[in-house]
């Protein structure tokens, strides 16, 4: 980024009366960082029926038999669901798939992560529902409405 202060920034990040650490931009550095080292089975959240897990990178000619013989090998598979595009008729190129106990679901992720393949396609899978990582957006308390809630949201003017 060019540092010339007769420059005028517009847009998110830049303080145009030059106050504080907003005026830095995205220089100030402050950004949300995932955390890819956590485990995965560590943060899984169990559904209203069961574990649901995403798989990924399913050909686009796969049938739920197949996949669902694909992962019957792990567990006791509930339920499996391919959306497809309504325009080409073709599965959008993800499963979800539903099974009674974690350690199934934890095992068919391992199957994938260790190179599980359908129609000579590399499957990749993560759980579906995950615990938000600790000090993130809902520990600062982002979104709150209480803290606004004395805000008028309106721009016009009051009655």
């Amino acid at each position: 980024m060019d540092d010339d202060p007769n420059v005028k920034r517009r847009g998110r990040g830049f303080d145009p009366r030059g106050n504080g650490p907003a005026s830095e931009g995205v220089k100030a550095g402050r950004f949300d960082v995932l955390d890819e080292a956590s485990d995965s089975g560590a943060r899984a959240v169990k559904s209203v029926e069961g574990w649901v897990i995403v798989v990924t990178n399913v050909h686009e000619e796969a049938t739920e038999e197949e996949v669902m013989d694909k992962f019957l090998d792990y567990g006791n598979v509930k339920s499996c669901h391919l959306n497809l595009d309504r325009r080409t008729g073709y599965v959008k190129g993800y499963a979800l798939l539903e099974f009674a106990e974690q350690d199934e679901a934890q095992a068919a992720i391992q199957a994938c992560s260790d190179g599980l393949t359908l129609l000579d396609e590399e499957l990749k899978a993560d759980f579906a529902f995950v615990k938000p990582p600790a000090g993130g957006a809902a520990a600062r308390g982002a979104g709150s409405r209480r803290a606004n809630a004395n805000r008028d949201r309106s721009r016009s003017p009051g009655r």
